[in-house]
């Protein structure tokens, strides 16, 4: 292998690397898993999922095992849970056992234990996440199924001697085009922390809790228990297999959906369409009427012509209000000041926000017994002030 010899060649490598590396280390990105091509989006399947299987065969309590997984992120308990009663952070897959007895008296924890997750620093192994298409695989098992096999790897079991059994899940990923995946899922007793939407969803169904798990049925579950054994290529090695049926784990969902999306037109370009053909109706239909009863043209076809030829000199105007509120006019409020050139004298005109015009200003003035032509206000302190009816100087 030729050692990158620019930082050109290193970052390519990294690119490449990269989504192999992530996988180990646990942080593969659950929307994007592309395998032959074909990209996968199990998004929609984030949080923790869970299925249950019971154990009748003892004479007086029920063992229940319960497979929680999230292919998104690590799990994350809720609530101040002993540490012997929960799997360790890291963990995307655990398994927990429950001891119940028939008769309601007793509901106890006798294990938990990490299935799959990135627990190198837990006493367990890297995550290592692999996936392969059904569609591409060589095995005769495999023929006629569409979507994902993903394998986790990572986790551990210790027996009764302290040993620890090395645990990993494969999990199938089957088409169902009927089939979010999130169908008659086991809800736990066991309670973990999701995302913000997926929490507001459990909230919303924290009192459905009994009659949902009274009413479940394994067979009818997106999620399913295939098997829990020991691997047949491995006898230190534990395997969990879950079947899982979706609608995203078919091929071409992921193209149909960015096509819907693609095609969605959001509140705002609906606004904005109606909004447009309401402006032009009304304008032709005007026009139409003004051009047929009064025979108008040009700017007078126009509904409101007057008041769309005053448009730019009314948004001038009030560009120039805006300007003077912002830098500001002293503490003259509600005067103008003119001047008169020849000798200084400053003459305030009451304005209330409009400026009066030259004309008005003028005759000010004659009253005042002056007919000099005025400027706008200077620098040059006043010399004189007079006071007169409706003016102030």
């Amino acid at each position: 292998m030729r050692i990158p010899q620019t930082s050109t060649d290193a970052a390519m490598l990294l690119t490449l690397l990269f989504p192999l590396l992530s996988a180990a280390d646990g942080n593969f990105d659950c929307g994007r898993l592309v395998k032959d091509k074909v990209n996968f989006d199990f998004k929609s399947l984030s949080g923790a999922r869970s299925v249950m299987i019971s154990d009748s065969s003892k004479s007086v309590s029920y063992l229940n095992t319960t497979y929680t997984v999230d292919i998104c992120r690590p799990l994350k308990p809720t609530g101040d849970v002993p540490a012997e009663q929960r799997c360790p952070h890291g963990t995307r897959v655990c398994a927990i056992e429950r001891d119940i007895k028939k008769d309601g008296s007793s509901d106890t924890i006798v294990d938990a234990y990490p299935i799959a997750g990135q627990l190198i620093e837990k006493g367990g192994k890297n995550l290592d996440a692999k996936w392969e298409r059904l569609k591409a695989s060589k095995s005769h098992s495999d023929e006629g199924k569409e979507g994902l096999r993903m394998e986790l790897n990572g986790g551990f079991r210790k027996d009764a001697d302290g040993k620890k059994r090395k645990q990993k899940s494969i999990i199938e990923f089957l088409c169902d085009p009927e089939k979010t995946g999130l169908e008659n899922l086991w809800n736990p007793e066991d309670k973990y922390n999701d995302d913000e939407e997926e929490r507001r969803k459990r909230e919303e169904d924290e009192g459905k809790t009994e009659d949902t798990n009274k009413s479940y049925d394994p067979a009818a579950s997106s999620l399913k228990f295939v098997s829990y054994k020991e691997d047949a290529t491995d006898s230190d090695t534990d395997v969990l297999r879950l079947e899982w049926l979706t609608k995203h784990a078919c091929e071409n969902e992921k193209e149909k959906e960015d096509a819907a999306k693609a095609n969605r037109w959001g509140f705002f370009t609906w606004f904005i369409l109606i909004a447009f053909l309401s402006t032009a109706t009304y304008l032709i239909f005007g026009s139409w009427l003004n051009y047929n009863r009064y025979g108008a043209r040009g700017w007078d076809l126009l509904p409101h012509g007057d008041a769309i030829r005053d448009v730019p000199y009314l948004a001038k105007d009030w560009m120039r209000r805006v300007v003077s509120s912002v830098q500001g006019g002293g503490s003259r409020g509600g005067y103008a000041a003119t001047y008169a050139a020849t000798n200084g004298l400053l003459i305030e005109t009451e304005y209330d926000g409009f400026q009066q015009p030259a004309e008005l200003q003028l005759v000010a003035l004659s009253n005042l017994g002056y007919s000099l032509p005025l400027s706008r206000r200077t620098a040059q302190p006043p010399l004189a002030t007079q006071r007169s009816s409706g003016f102030y100087t």
